[in-house]
């Protein structure tokens, strides 16, 4: 009989924020998949990073994934290590990335599928679904996701939340909103098996769930529904991946996560995000007394690349022998571009850049903080270089925590925050980093510190 895996392909690094204790591979050829299909984990997770490619290069980079799984569980089937993989598409809880590209390519290369399935929560980040339409809580009040900052992204941009609508505006109409079929609470929270067996021709579903009960509930019919035979593909956010894995309480809880943290020393954060969140965040990073600011203005690197790459290395090497953690961020104004080629080719360049200053880290950094999934995903496969790596749990709800392998050849079991940029409140990524540096200082003291340090 035939085992089951969980098989993640991730537009972003952040799909592994609510689970711990799996592989995130950020390459994909037969012999890697195999040993991810062979782990003990219930679920794996391939890096494709697509969210930060344009549609054509997202098509051909997920038909090699599935192309090269189709190889990997063939080969384990002759050898009698049959594997039944669950597809899941995660993408963005704020609904922005390559729908319907990269599930039509994988029900091309891995169906026929009788349904897929559009599950964006996110419940530790405040995305729910609730009459179909897609919310963001906002202090403590639900907004629909096509009025938030996300809906106006300048490539995923969309006109609305209600997930039907959104459906035949991503297939421009191929997939009408009537077409849609909608799984309400009542469902999700009864007995809806019957309709799950009933759904043929890789129908299209969106499910309601504004708990992680409404989707462990879920997943137990579907899970009964694959046992009769049916298959499903999902796009979802990371709260059905939960759902799915059930997985026991990770092994670290997440305010004891220092004892990751090499030799207790001061850690290094690169941030490359955005959007508003990110820099409220980095505001309040920047109040604590063991950080020190290092900034790269961005419009400088295509001319100046060089010196400028010297200036940064330079200073984070002076603020580590001072005992305290640079945080090392992209000029907080975003540039404005003719189209969508030209800024997806700069957002590659500034991206580079920093995977430069990320392999010129001092060697013996006690951390990496990670801010943004696209720079997280590139600090993974570029900066780091790692083949594979492992998530040993959730050092703050949304923000996942791996470590390089005891092998790697510039930084052994370096702890590395994968925290993306539209998760936590104001006080989330000083509260990661006084986590991992053991710092604890108020704000008030924080003020009165930065007040002495200026005069």
């Amino acid at each position: 009989m035939s085992r089951t895996k969980i098989v993640v392909l991730d537009d972003d690094p952040t799909g592994s924020q609510t689970v711990h204790s799996c592989l995130l591979l950020t390459r994909w050829d037969v012999d890697t998949l195999k040993r991810a299909l062979q782990d003990d984990a219930p679920l794996f997770f391939v890096l494709t990073n697509t969210r930060g490619m344009d549609a054509a290069r997202a098509a051909a980079v997920t038909r090699e994934v599935c192309q090269n799984l189709r190889f990997a569980l063939n080969e384990l089937k002759v050898v009698g290590k049959g594997i039944h993989p669950i597809m899941v598409s995660r993408s963005d809880s704020t609904l922005r990335g390559h729908y319907p590209v990269e599930t039509d390519v994988i029900a091309q290369e891995m169906g026929p599928f009788d349904a897929h399935f559009l599950i964006p929560a996110f419940f530790e980040g405040g995305r729910i679904t609730k009459n179909g339409t897609h919310y963001l809580m906002v202090n403590g009040e639900a907004v629909p996701v096509h009025q938030t900052e996300f809906a106006q992204d300048s490539v995923f941009g969309f006109k609305h939340s209600y997930m039907p609508d959104y459906v035949e505006e991503k297939t421009k109409g191929r997939i009408t909103a009537g077409e849609v079929r909608h799984f309400d609470l009542k469902a999700v929270r009864g007995d809806c098996l019957a309709d799950l067996l009933a759904l043929q021709n890789n129908q299209c579903c969106v499910v309601d769930c504004v708990q992680q009960s409404d989707l462990n509930s879920f997943a137990d019919q579907i899970r009964a529904a694959a046992t009769q035979g049916k298959r499903y593909l999902f796009r979802s956010g990371a709260s059905l991946l939960t759902a799915l894995a059930q997985l026991p309480p990770q092994p670290v809880a997440a305010d004891a996560m220092r004892e990751y943290v090499r030799g207790g020393k001061p850690g290094a954060v690169i941030v490359g995000s955005h959007v508003k969140k990110t820099t409220a965040q980095l505001n309040e990073l920047l109040k604590q007394a063991g950080v020190a600011p290092v900034e790269i203005d961005v419009s400088r690197i295509e001319q100046e690349r060089e010196a400028l790459l010297k200036n940064v290395v330079d200073a984070v090497s002076i603020i580590h022998q001072l005992g305290k953690t640079p945080a090392i961020f992209t000029s907080r104004v975003e540039l404005s571009f003719p189209d969508q080629q030209t800024r997806l080719k700069f957002g590659e360049t500034v991206s580079a850049f920093l995977m430069d200053v990320v392999r010129r880290l001092p060697k013996d950094i006690g951390f990496l903080i990670s801010k943004g999934g696209i720079t997280s995903n590139d600090v993974l496969s570029d900066g780091l270089a790692l083949e594979t790596s492992r998530v040993v749990g959730q050092i703050l709800a949304g923000c996942s925590v791996v470590r390089c392998p005891e092998e790697h050849p510039r930084y052994p079991n370096l702890p590395v925050v994968i925290f993306p940029g539209n998760v936590g409140d104001e006080f989330a990524l000083a509260t990661v980093y006084q986590r991992l540096s053991g710092e604890a200082t108020t704000q008030a003291e924080n003020a009165a510190q930065n007040a002495s340090v200026s005069h």
